[in-house]
């Protein structure tokens, strides 16, 4: 990390000499770098995307598999596996998917009469195609983190509820919801902090970020920067930036929903 910093500041190639340039990579991209502004505006888009249907799709399905059926631990283990699937392997069966002449989707669609979109070849919808996978392929990991947090909620709470007449809506909201915040708050800050570390979808399923830099991910541009153009001083300096990106982020969190948390299960 040290290491990385100290190159932040320097002008190097990986063969030559690093030069040092001091403040000259974080001020060039704030004030000269469309596609750094570019990257980050997509990476967010991103993020509310995933998080947004992510995070409240895998409490969906935590509460469905909470429930005790003969079998539940079948549908559990189908649910988790996207998570321990490669997410190269993933990519390319989904790339496959959203193929516009081909792909399982748009025959479906057709089917029903409807032109299906060129999906991860038109700037509307490539963005969205991503955050698709990534929605996939988390939700099993929150959707057991949650399932935990369930379980961790103690029974004889919902059986007062119960007697005093409460539905099952009126105990979600008045006893599931407020002590599973803790657990729903790790997961929203552990999905922001993944949510802006996409790489392998774009680096797969996309063509440079493409179209027309629609998909050009924070962590993608990054990666250009030290891999494809060799300028690993430039590359250091976006690393350190999105650091502080997800540092205010976090902080932001704990601040504004750490206080909402409610840990007393009395």
């Amino acid at each position: 990390m040290m290491g990385g910093l100290a190159i932040s500041f320097t002008d190097w190639d990986l063969l030559s000499t690093p030069k040092f340039v001091g403040l000259y990579n974080y001020i060039s991209l704030l004030t000269d770098d469309p596609l750094f502004w570019l990257s980050l505006k997509n990476t967010l888009v991103y993020s509310v995307i995933v998080i947004g249907i992510g995070v409240p799709l895998s409490l969906v399905l935590a509460l469905a598999v909470n429930n005790k059926l003969r079998g539940i631990e079948i549908f559990r283990t189908i649910y988790f596996i996207p998570v321990v699937v490669s997410t190269v392997a993933a990519a390319l069966v989904w790339k496959w998917i959203f193929a516009p002449d081909i792909g399982v989707v748009n025959t479906i669609l057709r089917w029903f009469g409807v032109r299906g979109p060129l999906w991860l070849g038109s700037e509307k919808t490539a963005l969205l195609s991503v955050a698709i996978v990534a929605i996939w392929l988390g939700l099993g990991y929150n959707m057991v983190i949650l399932l935990a947090g369930l379980k961790g909620i103690p029974s004889h709470l919902y059986e007062a509820a119960a007697i005093d007449g409460a539905g099952g809506a009126q105990q979600f909201w008045y006893i599931t919801l407020p002590l599973l915040t803790p657990t729903l708050f790790f997961v929203l800050v552990m999905s922001v902090i993944s949510s802006f570390q996409v790489f392998s979808q774009v680096y797969v399923m996309t063509i440079q970020g493409g179209p027309n830099n629609a998909t050009l991910t924070y962590i993608y541009y990054l990666w250009r920067n030290a891999f494809q153009y060799f300028k690993m001083g430039y590359a250091s300096a976006l690393a350190y930036v999105l650091f502080l990106i997800i540092l205010v982020l976090t902080v932001i969190q704990m601040k504004f929903l750490g206080r909402r948390i409610n840990y007393d299960l009395d």
